[in-house]
């Protein structure tokens, strides 16, 4: 047998001085024929110090059967440091958070504070790309040249494209987000949205299932689902798409160039023609024709000397 060629693993206990002498140790970690292993296991003994039965036996009895052994060095310690606690668990997560630090900053990617950062899968950033504190990346995600991810932002499965801006506290899951599109703060982009270049969903907007063409805004306190919305599109604070009607879903087409005001509900399923504008508290539950202005008939009374009520002061008994 070759100098330094392996022929056994030892437990220390079972060793002697010349085999504690050997530098090498045993990681606990074997690669084994699955077709041999139950041949092997057959044959193992519990005739040792311990009295137990040890896995690692096995190494011998493949080189009785001319199966060859070789063995293979970690880079580094922490690649085979064991977990035996939630302790330890954690401090391996941090020095693997830390290790994709690292290999996103020698790729040119900015981090704010690259002890908080959580990749917890596969993040790929182009050139310059911008990461505030506390950003939680996973599954696969894409981040293009140029954009930037604000604090506490959440994303997953998502594809974010060149020179967008994410702000702070912003959930984007399963999405496609275009170039030069602006997302928050408090935004919830929701699976199956695409977002075209050059637009902007606002604080406290969910959209969820829905395309959104290019140059469109959402800006305020709207719910955008189910849609398909056109280019340069205006929706209004307050907005939302009525697309569950207790049993199904149906889904809202705004075409172009259609400005919607606030507090505006569009029942699905309904179409918004092109260019039209939809008056602030309308409920649209019929097609649309283009251009134009929609609202709903309103009375609004006026009544003089009215009092406002006053509140009654409960006197201490």
């Amino acid at each position: 047998m070759a100098k330094g060629a392996i022929t056994a693993i030892v437990e220390e206990k079972d060793a002697t001085p010349k085999q504690r002498r050997i530098r090498e140790i045993n990681t606990g970690i074997m690669l084994l024929p699955g077709k041999r292993l139950a041949g092997w296991l057959a044959k193992l003994s519990n005739r040792n110090a311990q009295r137990e039965y040890y896995l690692t036996d096995v190494v011998a009895l493949a080189l009785k059967d001319r199966v060859k052994v070789a063995s293979c060095a970690p880079h580094h310690d922490w690649e085979i440091i064991g977990v035996n606690s939630k302790h330890q668990l954690a401090e391996l997560e941090r020095t693997c958070q830390s290790n994709t630090a690292t290999r996103l900053l020698e790729a040119g990617v900015t981090l704010a504070d690259p002890k908080r950062i959580d990749v917890r899968g596969e993040l790929r950033c182009g050139r310059d790309v911008r990461i505030d504190v506390n950003c939680v990346f996973e599954g696969v995600v894409e981040v293009g040249e140029g954009a930037e991810i604000g604090a506490n932002c959440v994303l997953r499965n998502t594809v974010i494209g060149a020179a967008t801006r994410i702000e702070p506290f912003s959930m984007i899951d399963d999405a496609v987000i275009g170039t030069r599109c602006r997302v928050g703060p408090y935004a919830r982009i929701r699976p199956g949205t695409r977002l075209a270049q050059e637009v902007h969903i606002g604080n406290f907007v969910e959209v969820k299932a829905s395309s959104v063409g290019a140059g469109s805004k959402a800006n305020h306190l709207a719910y955008v689902g189910d849609s398909s919305v056109g280019r340069n599109v205006n929706i209004g604070a307050g907005t939302i798409t009525c697309n569950y009607d207790g049993a199904n879903k149906h889904r809202t087409v705004i075409e172009d160039d259609v400005q919607i005001g606030s507090d505006v509900q569009l029942v699905a399923p309904v179409t918004v023609g092109a260019g039209a504008t939809i008056g602030a508290g309308t409920t649209v539950w019929k097609d649309t024709p283009q251009g134009g202005l929609v609202i709903n008939p309103k009375t609004q009374q006026h009544r003089p000397g009215w009092k406002r009520p006053i509140k009654k002061v409960m006197n201490d008994e």
